[in-house]
């Protein structure tokens, strides 16, 4: 009998932003399940964003059922970035993966990502994103998303040919250590490499989405994309830090904490900065001292 060995993978906690996807999400979490080797994964976090569909029904159901599944629900809806951030505060994995809650990200990615990340304290990058070299998606928020691209890749300059590709993996406490503000989960490549770290990307497989709608129309993706990116550019120029040391486990969640970084979950809109500017003075005081 022929073994075959299972690549040496980090752990890694999987984070799911989910907002009102009743028809997508069980088969994603499943799927992860069953595609993820179990040495590597350590839990799946889906992150309901306050969902008025059933939701949280089926992730309740999921998580009754299998004990790496954890289920944190906001009491309203606070946005993708949000969701995010609320995943990553809980995870207990030194490394991250993130993917989107409606079922386009092909979880099967996640090892080619792992692959290629970096050591905690070495060379190599600290965020491997996605890069959906053939969209599924429908012409028109194919031809928004390329030339989104292009102006903000013109702008910032930082190597990432599709930043708002969902499915990235990274270390936890890097991520933890950047200023936080609405969005900014579009920006993960750039923030990395402006707090001194290397970033890479890697072909990823993108799916139609099965059930329900996108929560973004392209006028409206476009605007925001706009507001956020003067917001970037602004911090870009205003950032000039030497490379950050990593640290891990109770340092990190002290830093975390201390910077008011977790949310309140199931209460009330957790406070975040409306704009990126807005949030990168609060952090520079942060730093500063």
């Amino acid at each position: 009998m022929v073994t075959v060995d299972q690549p040496e993978l980090p752990a890694v906690s999987v984070v799911i932003p989910a907002l009102n996807e009743e028809g997508n999400i069980a088969k994603l979490v499943q799927e992860t399940l069953d595609v993820v080797p179990a040495h590597a994964l350590t839990e799946i976090i889906v992150v309901d964003d306050g969902s008025t569909d059933s939701t949280p029904q089926v992730l309740r159901g999921m998580a009754e059922r299998e004990p790496r599944l954890r289920v944190i629900r906001h009491g309203e809806r606070c946005g993708q970035s949000t969701a995010l951030r609320t995943g990553i505060l809980a995870a207990r994995s030194d490394v991250v993966a993130t993917m989107d809650g409606d079922g386009q990200n092909d979880p099967r990615d996640i090892v080619s990502l792992l692959s290629k990340l970096g050591q905690p304290h070495g060379a190599g990058p600290a965020l491997v994103g996605g890069h959906r070299v053939t969209r599924k998606a429908s012409g028109a928020k194919r031809l928004a998303s390329r030339v989104a691209n292009r102006v903000r890749g013109a702008l910032l300059k930082d190597d990432s040919p599709d930043t708002g590709c969902g499915i990235k993996v990274f270390w936890r406490d890097v991520f933890l250590r950047l200023p936080f503000f609405t969005s900014m989960h579009r920006y993960l490549p750039m923030l990395f490499r402006v707090y001194g770290f290397e970033t890479a990307t890697h072909p990823v497989n993108d799916r139609p989405r099965v059930a329900g709608e996108s929560k973004y129309t392209n006028f409206g993706r476009l605007m925001i994309a706009i507001y956020d990116l003067i917001g970037v550019v602004w911090l870009r120029r205003r950032t000039k830090i030497p490379q950050i040391a990593m640290d891990t486990g109770a340092a990190a969640r002290r830093w975390s904490l201390d910077y008011g970084a977790q949310p309140r979950i199931d209460e009330t809109r957790p406070e975040v900065a409306t704009s990126p500017a807005r949030n990168a003075q609060r952090h520079e005081t942060a730093l500063n001292g």
